[in-house]
């Protein structure tokens, strides 16, 4: 089910495309509010030049705007609360919200708003917006896929979806490294983020 058109500057077909709404996709246009207890925001990142090491923030809230009849008016935001890092080493978690890494005093927040959103075939897509961290912001683009909606067991409408990225994380000021005896280092630059969605439509406004 496509929910972004793909950009084109052929007017004709655009007005197509808009002609051919699938009832499905128009059905789920509506805001929708990211569901914390059912999604997830994680990281992954190499240690030592050896293993990976996990983690997830336990705290952030979002919201989506989908737009089934003009799918390039969707939009998404979410807020990080830092603090809330979880790597499953208190020792670590507690070196990462200092001002070394996040400095999550100063800057409590990391932020995602997105600018624009495209098809890049079947429920894939990719979305591209301006991601926060400390007092940085920087355009990221994040894959996703549509996992489908669905009305879970307390009645409310719901959409999935999940995907991920990379960056470096120099590219927002994350620069705190030491050197291994062997050569490298202790964590690598690169950094991937990982999603996964789960979000409720809002009611209906009352006429």
């Amino acid at each position: 089910m496509a929910l972004f058109n793909r950009k084109s500057n052929d007017t004709a077909s655009t007005t197509t495309a808009a002609a051919a709404v699938d009832p499905a996709l128009a059905a789920l246009t509506g805001d929708y509010t990211i569901d914390p207890s059912h999604s997830s925001i994680g990281f992954t990142v190499r240690h030592a030049m050896v293993t990976n090491v996990r983690g997830s923030f336990g705290e952030h809230e979002g919201s989506l705007k989908l737009d089934g009849s003009n799918p390039a008016g969707s939009a998404v935001s979410i807020d990080v609360k830092i603090a809330s890092v979880d790597t499953g080493i208190a020792d670590r978690d507690g070196h990462l919200v200092s001002g070394d890494f996040f400095d999550a005093e100063k800057f409590p927040l990391m932020t995602f708003r997105s600018t624009s959103a495209d098809q890049l075939g079947g429920d894939k897509y990719r979305v591209t917006g301006d991601l926060t961290i400390k007092d940085v912001t920087r355009p990221l683009a994040i894959d996703l896929e549509f996992n489908g909606s669905a009305t879970d067991v307390y009645g409310n409408e719901r959409v999935g979806f999940e995907g991920g990225t990379e960056i470096l994380r120099s590219d927002w000021g994350l620069t705190w490294n030491a050197a291994l005896e062997t050569g490298g280092v202790m964590v690598s630059d690169k950094v991937k983020l990982n999603f996964d969605i789960s979000a409720i439509k809002a009611a209906a406004p009352q006429a």
